[in-house]
């Protein structure tokens, strides 16, 4: 797998206060795109962060459509996934990929 490939697995990392609090239980947030499967993003994120991933959780956001200005507004779906580490392992998500 080219490094491309590896990075097309992760659309970038959601920091929220929620994921941050997570990151005290060795978790880190990704978006990843609607293709993404489990077996792909635990290969690409042990490659490329060189950490060791026991869990992933993934959750599709649906499309919805909210009220802004008097307005509706679509706002577009995602899939994001939750990574839980081996204990003691972490990603420094301020470094960049």
């Amino acid at each position: 797998m080219t490094k491309i490939n590896l990075y097309d697995k992760i659309l970038s990392p959601i920091v929220t206060e929620k994921s941050t609090n997570l990151s005290e239980q060795n978790k880190v947030v990704f978006k990843v795109p609607f293709g993404a499967n489990k077996k792909n993003l635990k290969t690409n994120i042990e490659k490329i962060f060189k950490v060791n991933v026991t869990k992933i959780n993934i959750i599709n956001k649906q499309n919805r459509t909210k009220l802004t200005r008097g307005r509706k507004v679509k706002v577009s779906g995602y899939k994001k996934a939750i990574i839980t580490l081996k204990k003691g392992q972490s990603i420094d998500l301020t470094t960049g990929i």
